[in-house]
């Protein structure tokens, strides 16, 4: 916030205050008074909580990026998201993997173990346990086993 308002009150370009505030690109602080401007300081503000977005929307951006000379900064203040870079990513997953890429996904670990496969009766069921089963052995080592002995 003190960077942004520095800026505001013409104590120095984008430049200057990059390198009195130690911020490495002068890029960082362009976003920063763009956000500023257009949602005031909820617009500097780490978001705690994910806003989804639905299929359609996130297509639609992908689309009026794609067929716009806009960049992804102009195109997030106009549509009232915070965050370029989620354009960035739906963009390029879109890209990548078409449209079905920019569906939602499920959360969580996938199931690998499947109930109805717990409950299939052993083929060995009614059997001796194979593991515990000698394996046959030649006539040879058999001798040699029993003469140890």
């Amino acid at each position: 916030m003190e960077v942004v308002q520095a800026y505001l009150n013409a104590e120095g370009g984008y430049r200057y205050l990059a390198s009195k505030y130690n911020i490495p690109a002068k890029r960082r602080i362009e976003e920063w008074v763009h956000a500023y401007r257009e949602f005031g300081e909820e617009g500097l503000m780490r978001s705690r909580q994910n806003k989804k977005y639905t299929f359609q929307f996130k297509l639609s951006m992908v689309e009026l990026y794609l067929s716009s000379e806009v960049s992804y900064q102009e195109l997030a203040l106009s549509q009232g998201i915070s965050n370029p870079s989620l354009i960035v990513k739906w963009v390029n997953d879109f890209r990548i993997a078409g449209p079905d890429a920019l569906r939602p996904k499920k959360k969580g670990r996938k199931k690998t173990l499947d109930i109805r496969e717990c409950k299939k009766p052993s083929k060995y069921d009614g059997e001796k346990n194979p593991w515990i089963q000698v394996p046959s052995m030649s006539k040879n080592l058999k001798t040699n086993y029993l003469n140890l002995e």
